[in-house]
């Protein structure tokens, strides 16, 4: 259905154009002026001509996007039937129910129209594979053509302000109140300050980088649309794969940590909330309320993003009155001698508990998917992700410290560190200050954590990769509901069985991959553009960029064989070195950003891509086998369906979307006054 808005501009655009503006056009005139826009029809009449006022020979006819149609006609005619999508009436596309479930939702692509179609996709599996392995997006097919797989468009409410506190809200109470008694204890001891510094500086390299993307590409899709427009469409499902685990896990882990400290609040044991059964080591405990916490959080999130705004500003105030209650209480009761030994584990289980505890800082991807609902992402979104995480690395590493200071670290309990520690120190009464404060942190982080994971998802949608059923916006809320009950509903799953010790390796070495590939995509950014950059100057760039990951594995490596050698660093830092001046001296920058830019490139994306494989390398084997068992089931999925889908999406082979919503006015306004 077309909008009243949209109909009564069209028929005042027909009407003043027969009856003012063509008796002084020429039939000659060549320029043209914009008008009007609808979502797929643009109007263009010809510019007047000063020259020539003659009366043009043919008055009645008014060229539109696909079609012509009769001036009286369409002055005449019911505004339902004057413009319609790719030049279609209204009524040959009715709008539909956002409540609805068809095999058209779910599977509109060609390749799956019948179980023949379906073998005939397997039989070209392997043309497809190189298409998608080649195939790029670009930044306008992002900001345009995939944002209307939605039908409807999410509501442009957020601020700098908002965004400040979602990212306090995001990445604040996850890592400190979960990770850090744990890695304090299993292998950093009080060295765990030295493991949050570490894993900051490389969180923050990655910041960087996701603040550049995100002003420059402000759509929902955060990495994955970053990736799929300098990577590729392989590398982008890698990468999504990646994020839904990423998502799935951390809600998850953090759920199951939720209980644990609502139980110390009851001044109960961590576990004795959970159902305890005789399954395997680290799933035999199930904790339903964890599932009725995500469910929760959800379904606020799935109200209004404005809304789920406001509440996250309550909670999140409240949530920083009690860090600051916990670090002045932990260095009022600091005892340095229980900064000794400071490196129990030595420099190795510093850099083990870095690779952990990073996840601390995987929240703030979530702010980068928020650009869509952003009033002025060029602004807005630096403002927001760069401000908030310099703030939050500072209260990360006093919180640790204050730990370390305050309680042995042998002594810290790995389920609620710093509620029992105040008890440990005699102040009983502070442990439930301090759960209330984590249980307020953790659900700040769920709901932060549900709105970016379905914008995620909703853009991953829109390519198709997953069911597009799922990239659907609610006309009304203006946010993706479909997206937000998968996300929650998977994630509910791993809550109700899995425990965090489980979780957090697959968790942390899924983030590194991501950032790390982050990092790359934006070397390629600055320094390849297609139609641009000549076949030399893509060899240069992609044989140093392969020298700079290279020697950062070979660092990685020899870190973990070799901890308390160096003569391999004497080869791979130099290697690394040789990669970046490469970079700089023979790869001529393509692009410049036009707002905000990383600075000193290539040298921090350079350092970001070594940190984070590095972090990777400290991880241990278990981790790595979990994440390649997942790799194989994701890479399976895309053989099976995903790489039939997308390609049918880029080259038009699906049922578009029915519903067209009506462009914004300040979309308009822009295409109006031009590039």
């Amino acid at each position: 259905m077309v909008p009243p808005f949209a109909c009564g501009c069209s028929n005042f655009i027909l009407i003043t154009y027969h009856e003012v503006f063509l008796p002084l056009l020429t039939s000659e005139s060549s320029e043209n002026l914009f008008i009007g826009i609808h979502r797929e029809l643009i109007c263009f009449v010809p510019e007047k001509k000063k020259k020539n006022l003659s009366a043009p020979k043919n008055k009645n006819r008014l060229i539109q996007c696909n079609h012509t149609l009769s001036i009286p006609e369409a002055a005449k005619s019911d505004h339902r039937n004057i413009i319609g999508s790719m030049g279609e009436s209204a009524d040959e596309f009715p709008t539909r129910s956002y409540w609805r479930c068809s095999k058209e939702d779910f599977f509109p692509e060609k390749s799956f129209e019948s179980w023949a179609a379906y073998r005939t996709a397997l039989s070209q599996t392997h043309h497809r594979f190189k298409d998608r392995l080649l195939g790029r997006s670009s930044d306008a097919a992002e900001l345009g053509e995939l944002r209307k797989q939605s039908e409807n468009d999410m509501k442009r409410c957020l601020n700098w302000w908002d965004l400040t506190w979602f990212g306090f809200g995001s990445v604040i109470g996850a890592g400190i109140f979960v990770l850090t008694g744990q890695e304090a204890h299993d292998h950093a001891g009080p060295a765990i300050i030295l493991s949050y510094v570490a894993s900051g500086i490389s969180a923050m390299l990655s910041v960087f980088c996701y603040t550049e993307f995100s002003v420059e590409i402000p759509v929902a899709g955060g990495s994955f649309a970053y990736l799929r427009v300098e990577l590729g469409d392989f590398a982008a499902f890698i990468a999504a794969a990646n994020l839904i685990l990423e998502s799935i896990v951390g809600s998850a882990a953090v759920a199951r940590s939720w209980t644990s400290y609502l139980a110390t609040l009851l001044n109960r044991p961590p576990n004795s909330l959970t159902i305890h059964t005789h399954l395997a080591e680290g799933f035999n405990f199930l904790d339903p309320i964890a599932v009725i916490v995500l469910a929760v959080t959800a379904t606020i999130a799935m109200s209004s993003t404005k809304r789920t705004s406001y509440f996250n500003w309550v909670a999140s105030a409240v949530h920083v009155v009690v860090i600051v209650f916990v670090m002045i209480g932990g260095f009022a009761h600091a005892n340095t001698s229980n900064l000794k030994p400071f490196l129990p584990h030595g420099v190795q289980g510093v850099f083990q508990a870095a690779a952990i505890v990073y996840f601390a800082y995987g929240g703030f991807d979530n702010i980068a998917t928020m650009a869509e609902e952003t009033r002025n992402p060029s602004r807005d979104i630096p403002l927001g992700l760069l401000g908030s995480m310099s703030i939050i690395t500072v209260i990360y590493c006093l919180m640790a410290l204050s730990l370390s200071m305050m309680q042995k670290y042998t002594d810290i309990d790995t389920h609620a560190a710093y509620s029992l520690a105040f008890k440990s120190v005699g102040w009983t009464w502070a442990q439930y200050i301090v759960a209330l404060g984590a249980l307020k942190g953790m659900t700040t982080v769920l709901l932060v954590g549900a709105l970016g994971q379905a914008r995620y998802t909703t853009h991953i949608a829109r390519s198709h990769i997953i069911p597009p059923f799922f990239a659907l916006v609610h006309p009304k809320t203006g946010t993706p509901i479909y997206a937000t009950i998968l996300i929650t509903f998977f994630a509910a799953c791993i809550a109700f069985f899995s425990s965090l010790d489980i979780l957090a390796p697959i968790l942390s070495v899924s983030t590194l991959f991501i950032f790390m590939m982050m990092a790359t995509a934006l070397l390629v950014r600055r320094y390849y553009m297609r139609g641009v950059s000549s076949r030399s100057h893509l060899v240069r760039l992609s044989s140093f960029l392969l020298l700079i990951i290279a020697s950062s594995v070979g660092t990685s490596a020899y870190w973990g064989l070799r901890p308390h050698g160096w003569i391999g660093y004497l080869i791979t830092v130099p290697l690394w070195i040789v990669g970046t001046l490469g970079i700089q001296w023979f790869v001529p920058q393509c692009r410049t950003p036009k707002v905000w830019g990383v600075p000193l490139v290539p040298w921090l994306p350079s350092l970001s891509i070594a940190t984070n494989l590095f972090l990777m390398g400290s991880l241990g084997a278990q981790a790595f086998i979990r994440f390649g068992i997942c790799t194989l089931i994701m890479l399976l999925y895309y053989v099976l369906f995903g790489v039939h889908a997308t390609y049918d999406m880029a080259h038009g082979q699906y049922e578009k979307p029915t519903s067209v919503e009506a462009v914004k006015n300040e979309d308009v306004k822009k295409l109006a006054e031009g590039p």
